[in-house]
């Protein structure tokens, strides 16, 4: 087996099979039959326009469902600037910017883009970025191994963390042999006397969450950040762009390391995708994953942007990697930190306060309907709400399905609903489908 892209003789091919003891390159490879290629792709050829015609025909079978859900996809308008500005070639092409001397615009604005979460946090560093808001969890969890002030080795997290987020934590906390193990939570927020109770010498991290998985505003942060300072734990929050613009700062509650999902503004939703956002005090920068932009100054005087502080094992670290993340999101960030400008200070504080009323006046409005109690918890509410229904929730939600409306089912008898600005036009629609399906 040769590569147009290995330029190797014969000879030489065999010399390095001869020099690690196999007969062929086949060898190297343990491809299971059950997967092996047999020379037949099984795809029949056609045509541009035939291919267009099948692709059309299996759309054509998804569901055409109005999207109430969340649980950490969220629909907002995305502006057509975003589309028009990172759309760019010298933007879209670029994959990282080793080259500083040909990326300044890219990297200037990366930059700003960390030093609009710099700002939204309070805190001092943000990198640019992380896969997605689970993976800078994860990446957190393993910094808390290599912060010096820190010597446990459990990571606490809600019960109610939603289990994607989980399961990625815990394939991280695998390598390093931490434990990760959950806190009570009480009315959709943490139970910080029974967090107290979860609190020993051996607690590395405790993680906590505004909004919730569950839509609430965490109202004791500060609570959770004394008991994390009081036992010499690392604490990390976790939120989003949007709605750090209207809570409380992280760092004014004690936060340590600030996670979440930054592709709230400037992807829209995309299940399964996401824009990973880190950000942690100084005294951690070294340890920080990924990559940050840094300024500086050319020699002519100007300022001038590059990459710095890059942690990737491809950069010659390997085993003194503090981090495995590679692929580059920075043109997701690019999205964020265009969306972002656009919406302006103010513009962002509007969209995070209709994240807080229109959630507030849906749930009362279902709250209406015979066979529903919403909301479930007692506290303010960030863009979702659980729901209680009389009927089984699994019915509740295919018959709303059925009906062209999409929630989340969270157990026996409890819906989950989203409500943005995306949404806004279909909320009478969803009403009137509760009432029909929940009596």
């Amino acid at each position: 087996m040769t590569s147009p892209y290995a330029p190797h003789t014969d000879s030489e091919t065999a010399a390095m099979l001869a020099a690690v003891g196999v007969d062929d390159v086949e060898a190297l490879f343990d491809v299971p039959d059950s997967v092996a290629f047999d020379g037949e792709f099984g795809i029949e050829a056609r045509g541009e326009r035939e291919t267009r015609r099948e692709a059309a025909g299996l759309l054509r079978r998804n569901d055409d469902l109005t999207e109430f859900l969340g649980r950490g996809h969220y629909a907002h308008y995305v502006p057509s600037v975003v589309d028009d500005l990172a759309g760019r070639s010298e933007f879209l092409t670029s994959y990282t910017q080793y080259q500083p001397e040909i990326a300044q615009g890219f990297l200037q604005a990366l930059f700003e883009y960390q030093s609009m979460l710099v700002e939204l946090t309070g805190l001092d560093v943000a990198n640019c970025s992380m896969y997605d808001e689970a993976t800078a969890l994860g990446e957190a969890a393993t910094l808390s191994q290599r912060a010096r002030s820190v010597s446990g080795e459990t990571i606490l997290v809600p019960e109610q963390l939603r289990a994607g987020k989980r399961a990625v934590l815990s394939n991280y906390a695998d390598g390093p042999g931490l434990a990760v193990e959950t806190y009570p939570m009480a009315d959709g927020q943490a139970d910080v006397e029974g967090l107290a109770e979860r609190f020993d010498e051996d607690v590395a991290m405790v993680y906590a969450e505004t909004p919730t998985v569950r839509g609430v505003v965490e109202e004791r942060l500060a609570d959770v950040g004394a008991l994390a300072d009081e036992h010499d734990a690392l604490f990390c929050l976790g939120s989003d762009p949007v709605a750090l613009s209207l809570l409380e700062r992280p760092a004014d509650v004690g936060a340590d390391v600030v996670v979440g999902d930054a592709a709230s503004l400037g992807t829209g939703t995309a299940y399964g995708f996401g824009l990973g956002m880190f950000v942690t005090r100084e005294e951690y920068l070294r340890q920080v994953p990924g990559r940050l932009v840094g300024a500086s100054e050319d020699a002519d005087g100007r300022r001038a942007y590059t990459l710095t502080l890059q942690t990737r094992e491809q950069h010659i670290r390997k085993e003194r990697a503090t981090s495995n993340i590679c692929t580059n999101q920075a043109w997701v960030a690019l999205r964020t930190a265009i969306h972002a400008a656009w919406l302006g200070p103010d513009g962002l504080v509007d969209l995070a306060e209709d994240c807080v009323t229109r959630p507030r006046d849906l749930a009362a409005r279902l709250d209406d309907v015979v066979g529903v109690q919403a909301p479930v918890h007692d506290g303010h509410h960030f863009r979702e709400f659980v729901a209680h229904t009389d009927q089984p929730a699994h019915a509740v939600v295919e018959d709303l399905a059925a009906t062209g409306y999409a929630v989340h089912e969270v157990s026996e008898h409890l819906i989950q609903v989203a409500a943005t600005e995306v949404t806004a036009e279909a909320e009478d629609g969803l009403v009137g489908a509760l009432a029909e399906v929940a009596r």
